[in-house]
């Protein structure tokens, strides 16, 4: 008899297995639908696949008579933009924080009680201190974001790194390594698959962070919008934002893990 937990599905059935669960939520979100549409032919809460699709396209191709242009792509591309670069700076400080806090130990006793401190400090409660510091411009949008996940990223390679082998340190400084060389050389290079991992984690809660944002104190983005036709009920609108959003967070991280395959294959340790 075939135990469950030996069951290892190819590629084709985990394509199958992965789809069916949407492919059934979106049935049943289809026949709720059609089902409140025969009560209230007017209702709001749950608009109809087809109405969803007429909106998305309208949104996707109609320039905005305001400002002229495809709300659907200038809310994307404003979004993505403070996205990239509250990673990007997210990323940087992580990566140089967790190393040289992984490699000596007089940095992590330091750098480490502050970093956790920070850690512990929810992001959305400093929105407004970065509002008032850094005004209502991009530049709060992207600080929140890196602030929200750089303190988990430099946290999380700080312990990777001191919990490589330490033979490979003391073998490394016998052989005449000074101690930058023993980060660049040794550390480094086992560190930077583990930073494309945590930088995929991180995307989640980048995400949370940028909506609030551009929610608060926006006047183009995806969160800016969802917030904008809340008060409309504007539903047919809200839920394919929320599926562009998906999509966008999907593809982001399918891109990040192909990078991190092809760059280390070395680190996927037989994982398919």
């Amino acid at each position: 008899m075939t135990r469950i937990i030996a069951v290892r599905p190819g590629r084709r059935g985990r394509l199958i297995a992965g789809a069916l669960p949407l492919l059934l939520l979106l049935l049943g979100y289809a026949l709720a639908s059609a089902l409140r549409h025969a009560d209230n032919p007017a209702d709001k809460v749950l608009p109809t696949l087809s109405a969803m699709a007429a909106q998305a396209w309208r949104l996707a191709t109609e320039p905005d008579p305001v400002t002229g242009q495809i709300t659907l792509l200038a809310d994307t591309l404003a979004s993505l933009t403070r996205l990239g670069a509250g990673l990007a700076l997210a990323t940087g400080t992580a990566l140089v924080l967790g190393l040289v806090l992984g490699v000596v130990p007089l940095a992590r006793a330091v750098l480490g009680p502050v970093i956790t401190l920070i850690a512990v400090i929810p992001p959305i409660a400093v929105l407004p201190i970065l509002f008032i510091a850094l005004g209502l411009g991009e530049a709060a949008k992207v600080a929140l974001i890196a602030i929200g996940i750089a303190p988990y990223m430099t946290r999380d390679l700080a312990a990777y790194v001191a919990g490589l082998p330490p033979e490979q340190f003391v073998k490394a400084q016998t052989l005449g390594a000074n101690s930058w060389q023993v980060a660049i050389r040794v550390a480094l290079p086992q560190m930077m698959p583990r930073l494309f991992e945590t930088l995929r984690f991180s995307m989640g809660p980048a995400w949370v962070f940028l909506i609030a944002a551009e929610a608060i104190a926006s006047d183009v983005g995806l969160g800016y919008r969802i917030f904008l036709v809340r008060r409309y009920l504007a539903m047919d609108i809200i839920l394919p934002y929320v599926a562009w959003i998906s999509i966008l967070a999907i593809a982001a991280d399918a891109l990040l893990l192909l990078v991190s395959r092809r760059a280390f294959p070395w680190a996927q340790g037989g994982a398919r």
